[in-house]
């Protein structure tokens, strides 16, 4: 976890206590299509820190689109401004035309972070089925650093386990971090302390990682690592951390 540089009153304290992680995310209005469903739904294109519900302006991406099969689909043209958070987000509208698993993605602007002196870069995807079709779901979209799921990311319970391979520059990227966050869109969920804020596990030597989700509803998967490049700052090199980030949807039991 990045560790933040607290001061405090007029002499100097420092506190060193865990970070807010940043999400990039994209969140869809609903989490499969059946043929009951409208076949048009909006998704949402955000940065923010998900469980705390603080959000971040974020710049018009530099690309978003859909894969559906081996087809690739542009939808930048369709973005419109939104707020999430009270910041600057993004919404689209995407229309369900045949069956098929729907990989929606995005490519952001590099976010900088004054408090870490370096950028972000998160590449977010979710996987949206639609009309039971549910062949595909772990196809790669090609992003730097990706998380490629093992478990299949939709029609899940929450208290499965969910597993993903971390993969950067498309090779299995071993004992990466992963970080781990609810969308709190309610505010209701409240952790008993800042560490269940942010849930981090390690990958393994094959890339592999495992978690069990405690409750229903989005949770986002942010496998990290520094970029293999550094942009520019008022004249001077910074780095880059980047994120392959999977938001998977856990649904509650249910009974007659």
């Amino acid at each position: 976890m990045k560790k933040r540089i607290l001061s405090l009153g007029c002499g100097i304290l420092l506190c060193v206590a865990p970070a807010w992680a940043h999400f990039g995310m994209l969140i869809p209005a609903k989490p499969s299509i059946s043929k009951a469903d409208p076949k048009t739904i909006e998704l949402v294109l955000s940065f923010s820190h998900p469980m705390e519900g603080v959000g971040m302006d974020m710049a018009k991406p530099k690309a978003f689109g859909v894969l559906a099969g081996t087809a690739q689909e542009d939808l930048i043209s369709g973005l419109k401004a939104a707020q999430v958070m009270g910041k600057a987000a993004w919404s689209a509208s995407y229309t369900f035309k045949r069956p098929g698993v729907y990989i929606f993605h995005f490519t952001p602007e590099p976010y900088w972070e004054a408090a870490e002196d370096s950028f972000i870069a998160h590449y977010p995807k979710v996987v949206v089925p639609a009309f039971g079709e549910e062949e595909g779901w772990d196809r790669e979209v090609g992003h730097p650093i990706e998380i490629v799921p093992l478990t299949r990311p939709f029609g899940l319970y929450a208290g499965n386990v969910f597993q993903g391979i971390v993969k950067q520059n498309g090779k299995p990227a071993p004992f990466a971090e992963v970080e781990i966050e609810f969308y709190n869109r309610e505010g209701k969920a409240v952790p008993p302390t800042e560490y269940q804020v942010t849930q981090v596990v390690k990958a393994d030597r094959n890339g592999v990682f495992t978690y069990a989700v405690p409750r229903p509803g989005w949770w986002g998967f942010a496998a990290l690592a520094p970029a293999e490049f550094k942009l520019k700052k008022d004249g001077k090199d910074k780095a880059v951390e980047i994120g392959g980030v999977i938001w998977v949807y856990f649904h509650a039991w249910q009974e007659k």
